[in-house]
């Protein structure tokens, strides 16, 4: 980033690059989606390290290319931020764009995603949707029973008879909650590691 220029004449001078008219550019647009639209004639100097980081996403932006390669693009910003880049990247998926993301954040991964590769160390251990990866890698959904019998934990396979029994022998039933697995239990599955309390 040139520290001396504004957000928006470092967009406009991107695109500009690119060979993008003046009348084709969407530069109050991609100020819009990443959140620097009141900062858009500020110098980038001023900017706080997640701002430059919104910027930088934005430049990747301006050509409308038909491949984005996002590598860890909602790191380091807030949640807001977080949601707002997700709509977009799922807008540009829906009108054709190939995007490829990075990012150890399980959940973006799971929301965004039509195809996961799990990587650790470098190698491939994974490829397919999240609906295979949870198939084949998540293990069992959890069901808890909380009753005046205390607590009881059942696997998905055993579900069915043991959750009747359960149900048939308590005379009040507090909580009934359901855990399924997710792209979190498919990387800790096929790594072997474990959650830290």
């Amino acid at each position: 980033l040139d520290a001396f220029f504004s957000p928006r004449n470092l967009l406009e001078l991107h695109a500009g690059l690119y060979g993008i008219p003046k009348k084709d550019r969407i530069t109050d647009t991609i100020l819009k989606l990443v959140s620097l639209e009141k900062q858009a004639n500020f110098y980038a100097r001023s900017l706080s390290g997640g701002m430059k980081r919104r910027l930088l996403i934005a430049k990747a932006m301006v050509h409308r290319p038909p491949i984005l390669v996002l590598d860890e693009p909602t790191a380091g910003v807030d949640v807001e931020l977080r949601y707002n880049l997700w709509e977009y990247v799922k807008e540009l998926n829906k009108n054709g764009k190939t995007i490829c993301l990075t990012t150890h954040y399980m959940e973006e991964a799971q929301k965004l995603c039509d195809q996961v590769g799990i990587i650790d160390h470098g190698e491939l251990l994974a490829l397919g949707t999240v609906g295979e990866l949870l198939k084949q890698h998540g293990g069992d959904t959890q069901v808890s029973i909380s009753s005046d019998r205390g607590v009881k934990e059942f696997k998905s396979s055993d579900v069915s008879n043991d959750l009747i029994q359960a149900l048939q022998t308590s005379d009040k039933v507090y909580d009934i909650s359901v855990n399924s697995p997710d792209l979190e239990a498919v990387f800790l599955n096929l790594t072997g590691r474990q959650l830290r309390d």
